[in-house]
């Protein structure tokens, strides 16, 4: 089960610093918007950086496409930064190891905006205006990233890790659709970058 952590405090830190790093500016970025007042509602919420989608005008964001980037780190309340960073915590490590640190990090950016594109083109779409903000994208890029292996590279994973991955996925999928306010898009189109760019980052395209 390539899932369980079993690494000290301390040889975790030294051994995924992608993560840590990720999720120590989530941290800091939460604390910005905690102490900022930036929490109170989506007007607050896109003045600290929030992506914001706007039918017609700005179909797909790219007025201020920082924001594509900012609003990855940011985080609505309490429980969303802890289930988002849980996640990251628990399920990248065996990711940023295999793909190491320097195709890690870019490879979870990358999720995130792919996740956030989707998501954007999907409520300008529907003609909804709509902020988007938050780590899951990325996220599930990750875990899209175990989909392709657990499809097309079967070997890489023990039955038990696949099983955890199929499960997690389906939770996920489930309550991004009952769960108001969570972007299912946003979700789906992370798990669809990943799966898609894990080929490209897969240790066996990197033969040095």
């Amino acid at each position: 089960m390539i899932f369980l952590r079993r690494e000290t405090f301390k040889g975790y830190l030294k051994s995924y610093p992608g993560i840590v790093g990720i999720v120590i500016l989530c941290l800091l970025y939460f604390i910005f918007e905690l102490f900022g007042g930036y929490l109170k509602n989506s007007l607050t919420l896109y003045q600290a950086g929030a992506l914001l989608s706007i039918p017609v005008e700005d179909p797909i964001a790219l007025h201020q496409p920082w924001r594509y980037i900012t609003s990855m780190f940011m985080h609505a309340d309490f429980y969303h930064i802890f289930h988002n960073m849980f996640m990251l915590i628990i399920f990248a490590p065996p990711l940023e190891r295999l793909i190491q640190t320097k195709r890690f990090i870019p490879f979870y950016l990358l999720c995130g905006i792919g996740g956030s594109l989707i998501a954007v083109l999907i409520s300008s779409a529907k003609g909804i205006p709509m902020i988007h903000l938050g780590a899951s994208g990325a996220v599930y890029g990750v875990l899209g990233a175990y989909l392709f292996m657990a499809l097309f590279r079967k070997r890489m994973l023990d039955e038990q890790s696949k099983k955890t991955i199929y499960m997690i996925l389906a939770i996920g999928i489930i309550s991004s659709i009952i769960v108001p306010n969570i972007s299912l898009w946003g979700h789906i189109g992370g798990l669809v970058t990943g799966l898609l760019l894990y080929r490209l980052f897969d240790r066996r395209q990197f033969k040095a």
